[in-house]
């Protein structure tokens, strides 16, 4: 497993040309699309793709390159992640076995891991990625799995779980360790089969995640501070700076995508290069950019798919490959996106947002990526009480005055205008919109509205 800062993304030569000579076959998983050069370096070994990123005019020269975003690819799986493709690959070798009159493994256990990658890696839950979510978080309901039981447990899970906690408390902390520590932590730790081990690997993955947090929080705040300069309304929104954790820059794009509804690209320089990572909008394909800019020779290398590519850039040409970009991505419409919309399924009355309401809906989920949970606004609420928790979420209770009340957080809210506006309330009535949660503390449960927007009621 490459490490991140050492060897960047994906295999290169000098360990391909090692693995090769004492190995007969070499399989890259999530990566090697692109990697011409170094799977031809892997002299003497065959070599499998097994890869979910945007294929290029040419493949490598491997055995195989089982990838569904391949150029001569229908598209009908696109919306696989890489776990996925493996585990179609498997449902094929298994059928094989069968047929030679071997037993293969019992794939459907191994869905708890699928359904994680899935949500984790923000693939869209349509399709089979809906099926393997649902099936997935049935079979790690069953805590089965010591690594993924140890991370439910250092995390503070004690409900079944659902897409949520998948993509916030479990994704984060397995991605810790490849982001700001070991590559392989996360790895070891679903594959082990040691109570013990695996307790000590979740709490240093946990540890590490709040290291990630912290090295976020900088990164992201000087990010946005150089973005907001240069200017957030075109067709890119982008930063470098130097010594960024190249561990942190995706997320940190992400949040600057979240901000804007642009495009977005963080990079972190370091030397004479800047490694880097982007993140799309709904309809902008982002990985076919960073391919093209790379194929015009600004880029060292690039790739990925429409929501999020990485790059590395020379640092003597990483304004002309932020303006070729630009340019690019203007063409696909990005410059002309206004803010995002804010869908709203229905208006509802805080005594109606009840425990059984919330269970039906999640009876119709999972909810994630291409398929949001409903989202629903609380009208003219009183606000009983607000306050800051941590370094900058918000907790509420609120209630229309009807008997009716329901507590609220909002994670974030104190860095933008909502946290402060609804802490200084000062007897105002407010529109409240979100999605409503089963919270479970203590073995009880109680009704709660994740809230993301509000507006004055009057």
């Amino acid at each position: 497993m490459p490490d991140r800062i050492d060897e960047g993304y994906g295999p290169n030569d000098a360990a391909m040309s090692a693995l090769a000579k004492d190995h007969d076959l070499i399989i890259c998983v999530d990566c090697g699309t692109l990697s011409h050069g170094p799977i031809a370096a892997a002299t003497g070994a065959d070599v499998i793709v097994l890869d979910h990123h945007l294929g290029g005019e040419t493949l490598p020269k491997a055995i195989a390159v089982v990838n569904p975003n391949r150029q001569d690819e229908s598209g009908e799986l696109a919306h696989l992640c890489a776990a996925g493709v493996v585990f179609l690959m498997l449902v094929d070798v298994n059928r094989q076995l069968r047929e030679a009159g071997q037993k293969g493994p019992d794939l459907m256990a191994m869905l708890d891991l699928v359904g994680l990658a899935t949500v984790a890696d923000v693939a869209p839950l349509t399709g089979v990625n809906r099926a393997f979510v649902r099936q997935g978080l049935t079979v790690m309901a069953r805590r089965n799995r010591v690594g993924l039981t140890a991370l439910a447990d250092v995390a503070g899970l004690d409900q079944a779980p659902t897409s949520y906690h998948l993509g916030f408390l479990l994704g984060p902390r397995v991605n810790a360790g490849g982001r700001i520590g070991k590559a392989d932590l996360g790895a070891r730790l679903l594959s082990t089969n040691d109570p013990v081990e695996a307790e000590a690997m979740a709490a240093k993955l946990d540890e590490l995640n709040t290291d990630r947090r912290e090295v976020e929080a900088q990164v992201r705040d000087l990010a946005l501070e150089q973005a907001t300069v240069r200017g957030l309304d075109g067709p890119l929104v982008w930063a470098a700076g130097e010594g960024w954790h190249p561990g942190v820059v995706g997320i940190v794009a992400a949040r600057l995508k979240e901000a804007t509804n642009r495009p977005a690209i963080v990079i972190g320089l370091d030397g004479d290069e800047g490694k880097g990572s982007g993140r799309s909008v709904s309809g902008i394909d982002l990985g076919a950019a960073i391919q093209r800019t790379a194929q015009d020779g600004l880029l060292i290398k690039g790739g990925g798919h429409k929501m999020a590519a990485g790059l590395t850039v020379a640092r003597d040409k990483l304004d002309d490959a932020m303006v070729r970009l630009g340019e690019l991505l203007a063409k696909q419409g990005a410059a002309d996106i206004g803010p995002a919309d804010l869908n709203i399924s229905g208006i509802l009355m805080p005594g109606a947002a009840t425990i059984d309401l919330i269970t039906q809906i999640e009876d119709a989920g999972p909810f994630g990526a291409g398929a949001p949970a409903p989202r629903f606004a609380f009208p003219d609420c009183q606000i009983h009480f607000a306050k800051q928790v941590g370094a900058n979420h918000l907790k509420i209770s609120f209630g229309d005055g009807m008997g009716g009340r329901i507590d609220g957080i909002s994670f974030g809210a104190m860095d933008g205008p909502m946290g402060p506006m609804l802490m200084n309330h000062n007897g105002a009535r407010f529109h409240l919109v979100g999605r409503l949660e089963i919270n479970t503390w203590q073995g009880r449960q109680s009704v709660q509205l994740r809230l993301e927007d509000t507006a004055p009621a009057h």
